[in-house]
C-alpha cells in the first residue's frame, strides 16, 4: 500500500546524507555512522538516483554540497531533529546534561571541579563526552560542547567564553634545577620540547628567547602527542617542556608539581567556549550547567 504522504527514500539514506553533508567527507561520515566509507558512497549514489538530482560535487580531497543538496541538507536535518523530539516525548528520561569536551579539558580542569557540582546540583546527572572529534548535538543528544578557536560556531548556536588562550611554558622543578633554566635560544636545546596540536613552539621562543645577532641555533628534540594531556603529563615526569594552557596546568603550578619556565605568558586571542544550541531540550536544567561551567571559569 502506498504511504499517503508520498514515496520517501531509506532511512539508511538519509542519514549517510545528513551525516555527509555536515562532514563533507564520506570516510567520516562512515566513522560517525558505523559503517565503511563505501557504504557511504553507495547509499548516497543510490540517494542522487532516485532522487535524480546531484547532491554533491565530488573533489579529490572534499565534497561540495550543490545548490539542492544544500535545500535537501536543511529540510533532512530539520526532519531528524523533529523525530528525536519526538522519539524523546514518549520517553521522557530522568533529568541529565551531557556536555562535550576534549579528554584534556576533562582530565585537567573538569573532573577536579566535580564535587563541587554534584554538591550544588543533586538532582541532575552530568554525562561527560571526552572526545578529539567535533560532537553533534541533535545525533548525539549533545546539551553543551566546550569548543576551542574563535566564534562564531555555527548557525543556531550561542556561544560564551569560559577563558582566553594563555599559554605557559612549564617543566617539572627537578628537570628545570638539573639543566638550568633557559635564558636564551641557545640554552633550549638541552630541553626536549613537548608539543600537541596547539603549542606553537616556534612563534613562543621566537619571541621570548630571541637568538643572539648572527647565532645559529640548532632546533631542539621534540617529541609529539596528539592530546595536551599526555604533553602535561611527560613534563610533569620531567621527560621537557610543554607550552599549554594555563588553566590546564594551575593546581600542578600551585602545588609545585610544574613549574614557569618563562614568567612571559602567550596570549593567542583563541578560547575555550561553551557552546550550545539556541533550541534546548530542558532550557532551565542546561541553563543551571551552563552557569555553574561559567562560574567555576569566573568567566
Amino acid at each position: 500500500m502506498t504511504s499517503p504522504l508520498g514515496p520517501t527514500p531509506s532511512l539508511n539514506a538519509l542519514r549517510a546524507f545528513e551525516a555527509a553533508s555536515r562532514h563533507l567527507n564520506f570516510r567520516l561520515a562512515g566513522l560517525e555512522l558505523g559503517v565503511t566509507q563505501g557504504a557511504v558512497a553507495q547509499q548516497i549514489r543510490a540517494l542522487e538516483a532516485e532522487l535524480g538530482l546531484k547532491l554533491f560535487e565530488r573533489h579529490p580531497r572534499t565534497l561540495v554540497l550543490t545548490h539542492n543538496g544544500q535545500r535537501y541538507a536543511t529540510g533532512v536535518r530539520r526532519a531528524f531533529e523533529m523525530l528525536a523530539d519526538a522519539t524523546q516525548g514518549l520517553r521522557p528520561e530522568p533529568l541529565h546534561v551531557t556536555v562535550s569536551v576534549t579528554p584534556t579539558f576533562a582530565t585537567k580542569w573538569l573532573i577536579p571541579r566535580l564535587a563541587d557540582y554534584t554538591r550544588l546540583h543533586p538532582g541532575v546527572d552530568l554525562r561527560i563526552l571526552a572526545t578529539e572529534h567535533l560532537s553533534h548535538f541533535q545525533t548525539e543528544a549533545v546539551d553543551l560542547a566546550v569548543r576551542y578557536g574563535r566564534p562564531p560556531f555555527g548557525p543556531g548556536l550561542t556561544a560564551d567564553l569560559l577563558f582566553e588562550e594563555c599559554l605557559v611554558a612549564v617543566g617539572s622543578p627537578l628537570l628545570l634545577r638539573r639543566s638550568g633554566p633557559p635564558g636564551t635560544a641557545g640554552d633550549i636545546g638541552r630541553y626536549v620540547l613537548l608539543h600537541d596540536s596547539q603549542s606553537p613552539w616556534a612563534d613562543y621562543l621566537a619571541q621570548h628567547t630571541p637568538p643572539a645577532p648572527g647565532a645559529s641555533v640548532p632546533a631542539p628534540q621534540a617529541i609529539w602527542f596528539n592530546q595536551t594531556t599526555l604533553a602535561i603529563d611527560a613534563a610533569l615526569t620531567g621527560q621537557g617542556l610543554a607550552l599549554v594552557q594555563k588553566d590546564f596546568v594551575a593546581q600542578d603550578l600551585s602545588t609545585g608539581r610544574l613549574a614557569k619556565v618563562f614568567e612571559e605568558e602567550a596570549h593567542t586571542g583563541a578560547g575555550y567556549y561553551l557552546v550550545a544550541p539556541r533550541k534546548q531540550r530542558a532550557p532551565e536544567v542546561v541553563a543551571g550547567v551552563r552557569a555553574w561551567l561559567r562560574s567555576q571559569a569566573g568567566a
